[in-house]
């Protein structure tokens, strides 16, 4: 059996809770959050398990407890540094919630950190794992469409919900928009295009949600709709569409590589995958379609299309030695440097170079 401690138990540490449960040798032995509210809806998810988990004050306390192997945290953005410092400080193996930090300070520290620790770091980037995904992905890292040349990501979606002490409300808590929400996407471009963003360039603004929200007399700042085009080292460019009061439509995800022998699209939560080769002006289109299934128990366990499921497996097997991290700090970091890189276009109006950010 691996040992988890969970640090944050709002709704993602929920839906951590409910993967481990059928996660084969997981057991959730350590709670920690600082909101009894949080550590109610942890207990309920635990169900008659909950007696084996233990409730601390802090990570620093849950670190030293020897209750854990492993940790998971899914605290809000802004305490993760400091979350993270008695957990490294114990040599524990960690799964962090994205993004890695708000800040491309922090999130230099934690790569620094986790590159002297003996256990694995794992920056949780539930996106690669949703099951459609991961075969578009392998599809087009197997050559199906030539040459990448273009890549595109549309996520039109629900606004943000509401989080304890509403957190998510204010860019200094989340790092903005374009880090909390979309470094899964700005991860996604880099897995996918097998380089590095050069220059970023986000035309973004608040228009729909949260206007009328105050709290302590202060007006949320969050970029509620974007588009966001990245430029690549190896002359790839990517392109994010991003609209958070969209709940209406069909697929919430919809991913697009074309190349220079074909086009393929990835449409979640449908499953479908279409490739589309080139055939020449005006001849016949050759269309092909298919639907990549989700396991049942890995749909119900979470809200992330069975990704979150198919993550735990690997980072099981990363802390018991059995498979490599997959995801690194260094990953992490990329993340919220093309996040932090469109916030900065978003608000100034410019392209960024990542060199500005010492990239």
């Amino acid at each position: 059996m691996v040992r988890y401690g969970l640090v944050g138990t709002g709704m993602m540490g929920v839906e951590h809770i409910h993967n481990l449960a059928v996660t084969p040798g997981a057991v959730v032995t350590a709670l920690a959050d600082p909101v009894e509210t949080s550590l109610s809806w942890a207990r309920e998810a635990l169900g008659d398990r909950a007696g084996q988990a233990k409730a601390y004050a802090d990570s620093a306390a849950l670190a030293a407890s020897g209750e854990v192997d492993c940790v998971i945290v899914s605290s809000p953005n802004y305490t993760h540094r400091d979350v993270l410092e008695p957990l490294f400080d114990a040599g524990l193996p960690i799964l962090c919630e994205k993004p890695l930090a708000t800040t491309l300070e922090d999130a230099r520290w934690i790569v620094e950190r986790a590159a002297r620790s003996p256990a694995p770091f794992w920056t949780a980037m539930e996106y690669r794992y949703m099951p459609p995904a991961a075969a578009f992905i392998e599809e087009v890292h197997g050559g199906r469409i030539g040459a990448l040349r273009m890549l595109s990501i549309r996520e039109h979606r629900f606004p943000f919900l509401s989080k304890v002490g509403d957190w998510n409300r204010f860019s200094v808590n989340t790092g903005g928009t374009m880090v909390e929400k979309c470094c899964h996407f700005f991860d996604l471009m880099r897995l996918i295009v097998r380089s590095e963003a050069v220059r970023v360039y986000c035309s973004g603004a608040m228009d729909v949600n949260h206007l009328d929200e105050r709290y302590d007399g202060h007006r949320p700042d969050i970029i509620d709709n974007s588009y966001t085009t990245v430029d690549f080292a190896n002359g790839v460019r990517a392109m994010l569409d991003l609209c958070m009061f969209a709940e209406g439509a069909e697929n919430q995800e919809e991913i697009t590589a074309v190349g220079d022998a074909g086009r393929l699209d990835v449409l979640i939560p449908t499953g479908s995958i279409v490739y589309a080769p080139r055939v020449g002006f005006r001849n016949p289109k050759q269309v092909e379609q298919r639907i990549v299934d989700v396991d049942a128990t890995a749909l119900k366990a979470g809200t992330h299309h069975g990704s979150t499921f198919y993550e735990h497996q690997r980072f099981n097997a990363a802390v018991r030695g059995a498979g490599p991290v997959e995801v690194t700090a260094h990953d992490g970091l990329m993340a919220v440097a093309i996040g932090t890189a469109a916030e900065i276009s978003a608000r100034e109006k410019r392209v960024v170079e990542m060199s500005e950010l010492g990239f």
